[in-house]
């Protein structure tokens, strides 16, 4: 993203993708619930992460504005070629923006908690490197 544009956590999202991220909260999924119960409240590492995150015109599943990072917790519907290719542009439009997105799927989150919440940690020592190189550039 060019220094000149400001770094705001919406990325420029309009009032319909905020109605639509409040719907969303009210109804998370079963594996989203599982992960919000272990985000919230700065619980994971002491990161603030925010849930049904509008970005641009993007809902993002959870979001770490100090990290840049979005996590997504993906149902089988995102195993079509459609939604993978949507997914994969979607990520690509984020990127841009220099967030970093992973991916997890219901099951994992669902059948292997402590798994996924010990990747999530990898990746925010990973990112806070990154984060740190960048601001000594």
């Amino acid at each position: 993203m060019p220094d000149s544009v400001e770094r705001s956590m919406f990325y420029g999202a309009k009032p319909p993708i905020f109605e639509k991220a409040k719907m969303l909260r009210n109804a998370l999924t079963q594996a989203e619930k599982l992960l919000w119960d272990k985000l919230r409240n700065k619980q994971l590492s002491g990161f603030k992460f925010r849930n049904q995150h509008p970005m641009d015109i993007f809902i993002a599943d959870f979001y770490c504005h100090q990290l840049m990072l979005v996590i997504e917790v993906d149902g089988g519907v995102h195993n079509t070629y459609e939604h993978k290719e949507y997914d994969e542009g979607r990520t690509a439009e984020l990127e841009a923006y220099g967030i970093k997105v992973i991916r997890f799927t219901n099951q994992q989150v669902i059948n292997s908690l402590d798994n996924v919440l010990d990747e999530i940690r990898r990746i925010i020592q990973i990112r806070l490197k990154e984060l740190k190189k960048e601001m000594e550039s």
